[in-house]
């Protein structure tokens, strides 16, 4: 496996270092505080090509790899959680799911809207009584005639009131039984499609999260992705590529939090000099520095298998374990490293804290994470 850097990909993460530096930084802050979804930037991101990073060029996406796309969500991460969780949401999930499943027909009227942020994607599996027991789902599509009706509640829903486009799977067979969900594209302004209540979060404030609610909801069967039944795996497959993102998303955060404790550690000036002079603390710069670098292979590996359409379950498992981990240790070490000025607002490691926690909950967490591993090595 050969990991290194490639010029295109150098180019595309300069790129989105570039933007976030210039369209991020300087508001994150308000958006966290206001909890406001920036969907102008998204918009703005889309012209780039960052809003349809896999979605090949005939449909209006950027072609681009998952070497890429690990880079572009590191790079805007390491600057704001909350727009690099929006990010990897819009790409792996809603987006990913159409271009991964959908029908010829679905994929050209979908994705080049999506891929340029002219619409703004959903992914509904998560309900408030069925979070890791997906397959317990109580949202319902029933076949009459030609259409399809939806009732039902989806909690935790990146975009779930602002999202254009969601992708919803719902049980169209009995509870716990092989093969009982269905995945349907779902239109804003669809009658009987809501957006409900929007989280109060404690990290993650700018990226809206919120319930999408679906009362006699009237689709046709041309909305339906793939074949009945097929839902569940699908969104399996799905979860495995948005593992990877995930896994950027927590190391984007991890690189953040470690720039800015380093640069402090420098210029932070205790008993005459600075504090990174001290064992304790480059110590802990040393922890923190070695464990973002696995993380960096261990997603590497899962672009690789994935980029080669080999299976890489486990590895986009373990990748999104110890990347989100890393995310949490990494920021919490930060914030010491800050000391009183890190439990602030004024600084920015308190905000990676906040953020970080997400990456160990969100598309499955690190129990699960170490269930599904569990399961692949003991095959």
């Amino acid at each position: 496996m050969n990991f290194e850097q490639t010029e295109l990909t150098a180019q595309v993460a300069q790129t989105a270092r570039d933007f976030a530096n210039q369209h991020i930084r300087p508001y994150l802050m308000e958006w966290d505080e206001s909890q406001e979804f920036p969907v102008q930037v998204f918009k703005e991101m889309g012209k780039l090509g960052l809003m349809g990073v896999l979605v090949p060029e005939k449909y209006g996406g950027s072609g681009l790899g998952y070497f890429e796309y690990n880079a572009i969500i590191q790079e805007i991460a390491r600057v704001c959680g909350s727009v690099g969780l929006s990010l990897a949401a819009h790409n792996s999930l809603c987006t990913g799911h159409i271009l991964t499943f959908g029908s010829e027909e679905q994929k050209q009227k979908y994705l080049p809207k999506l891929a340029t942020a002219e619409h703004i994607g959903a992914w509904g599996l998560t309900e408030a009584n069925t979070g890791s027991d997906a397959g317990n789902m109580r949202t319902t599509a029933v076949k009459d005639g030609n259409d399809w009706v939806i009732n039902g509640t989806k909690n935790w829903i990146t975009h779930g009131k602002s999202g254009d486009v969601a992708v919803v799977i719902c049980r169209t067979g009995e509870p716990r039984t092989k093969d009982n969900a269905t995945a349907f594209i779902v239109e804003r302004g669809t009658p009987g499609f809501s957006g409900g209540k929007k989280e109060n979060k404690l990290g993650m404030r700018a990226s809206e999260t919120a319930e999408m609610i679906f009362d006699n909801c009237r689709i046709p069967d041309a909305n339906r992705i793939g074949e009945i039944g097929q839902g569940f795996k699908q969104s399996m497959k799905v979860l495995d590529g948005g593992r990877i993102s995930i896994a950027a998303l927590g190391l984007g955060i991890a690189r953040g939090a470690y720039d800015a404790a380093l640069q402090y550690s420098k210029e932070r000036y205790q008993f005459d000099q600075p504090i990174a002079n001290f064992q304790g603390i480059s110590f802990k710069l040393a922890d923190m520095a070695t464990e973002i670098e696995a993380a960096e292979l261990l997603i590497q590996q899962a672009c690789d298998l994935k980029m080669r359409g080999l299976p890489m379950t486990k590895e986009a498992a373990m990748a999104k374990y110890y990347a989100s981990e890393v995310s949490v240790k990494v920021s919490t070490e930060a914030v010491q490293i800050f000391g009183g000025y890190g439990y602030t607002k004024d600084f920015p490691v308190e905000k990676f804290y906040r953020d970080s926690k997400l990456c160990t909950i969100g598309e499955g967490t690190s129990e699960i994470q170490k269930l599904v591993i569990g399961r692949e090595i003991l095959k």
